[in-house]
């Protein structure tokens, strides 16, 4: 009989917390076009506030984990949930275009103060630390697959500002129970000066670490190549397989499915495995599935290269405790956060040079690139093996 502790309890409401600040970052795009006719503006505009947006996600990072070092990580996960039901509301309710792009960047803060609190909470008080980063990056992924439906229904039935203000209607109960459920956490560095923590040389040393510069690599690697293919997926399915916009949404919503389940698979396989091995054979897979998106011949060829790039694409659960590990316990916060803020924000390029290969030489040349990528990854796991390196 399975036994319910009070960690599977953090877990779980970290993991709700999750899908919260994943559901708002997500509740915009599906009412852009009801959004740029009411505020009149073109897609360009609307895409660059979108930017701002994930731009604050990356940059709130590194903060998230000193503030959490300082105060607790109770706190900051708490800010982050009623902070981003608050910015949707005041997304949902802007009078002028100016106001809703100051609260979509405060979104994008707010939520990003989320993940490396939450992880570093989550490798305090659970020894399977892979299984439980797997678990909790599921909220993510339920979010992808729930809040472009119900976002698209509320718009069209009721208009685009109740839509975005969905998010509340989540976000604040999630809020009120993380309250009541999780005890106040401890703050690990209380003691140190916050000006102390934003130090160059202490940040440079960090990130100059062996083991860390080697770790972060391979998360920008991996990074880069989710933000290119979740981007452009659909039109990938559309223009290079010449699927429907049907049949590409379906593709779309499987690939989301199999990251989630994978990620579970993942995590454990890394605490039982260890992190590289799993790491690597992640990114392999991934590396395969596009190889298959790109030349596999028909329908069950494209099928099959969506499922095993979602599975290659969950490598976070296995690579995430590599930096936790690499990290005393003093520093984890700060430091995780750090790192996070150094990935997302370098990979967040995927994006624009994904589109722009495209462009270029075609879609089957971009997504070939992204498979260049990740064997790349996994030759540099390869290398640091035969060669002893211990990175």
């Amino acid at each position: 009989m399975i036994r319910w502790r009070y960690r599977d309890t953090v877990l779980a409401l970290c993991t709700l917390a999750f899908f919260v600040t994943m559901f708002g970052r997500l509740a915009i795009s599906p009412v852009v076009p009801a959004i740029t006719d009411e505020f009149g503006v073109s897609n360009a505009v609307i895409g660059a506030s979108l930017t701002g947006m994930w731009l604050a996600y990356g940059l709130a990072q590194f903060p998230s984990g000193v503030l959490g070092d300082r105060y607790g990580e109770r706190g900051i996960i708490l800010v982050a949930l009623g902070g981003t039901a608050v910015a949707c509301l005041l997304i949902a309710v802007a009078p002028l275009f100016s106001l809703f792009v100051l609260a979509t960047v405060v979104l994008g803060a707010v939520a990003g103060l989320h993940y490396s609190v939450a992880t570093t909470l989550l490798s305090r008080i659970h020894d399977n630390v892979g299984i439980a980063i797997g678990i909790h990056n599921s909220g993510a992924t339920v979010a992808g697959l729930i809040a472009p439906v119900a976002v698209a229904w509320v718009g069209v039935t009721y208009g685009w500002r109740p839509a975005v203000a969905v998010t509340a209607a989540v976000g604040i109960p999630a809020f009120v129970l993380f309250a009541l459920s999780v005890r106040p956490t401890e703050p690990r560095r209380s003691d140190l000066p916050l000006r102390e923590r934003f130090k160059l040389r202490s940040l440079l040393e960090l990130l100059s670490r062996p083991v860390i510069a080697f770790t972060l690599f391979v998360a920008i690697v991996g990074e880069f190549v989710w933000q290119g293919s979740a981007s452009f997926l659909p039109v990938f399915l559309i223009e290079h397989r010449g699927y429907s916009t049907t049949v590409a949404a379906t593709g779309f919503s499987a690939y989301f499915v199999a990251q989630g389940i994978a990620q579970v698979g993942v995590g454990a396989a890394s605490d039982r495995f260890g992190r590289d091995r799993a790491t690597a054979s992640c990114l392999l897979v991934g590396a395969v599935g596009l190889v298959v998106l790109v030349s596999g011949p028909g329908l069950v060829g494209a099928a099959l290269g969506v499922i095993l790039l979602g599975i290659g694409m969950s490598f976070e659960a296995a690579l995430l405790p590599r930096f936790l590990e690499e990290l005393g316990a003093a520093e984890r916060g700060a430091g995780f956060g750090l790192v996070r803020t150094v990935y997302v924000i370098t990979a967040s390029l995927g994006s624009v040079v994904v589109g722009l290969v495209a462009d270029l030489f075609g879609w089957g040349v971009s997504f070939a690139f992204l498979a260049g990528l990740l064997t790349l990854a996994v030759a540099a796991f390869v290398v640091n093996w035969t060669l002893g390196l211990d990175l």
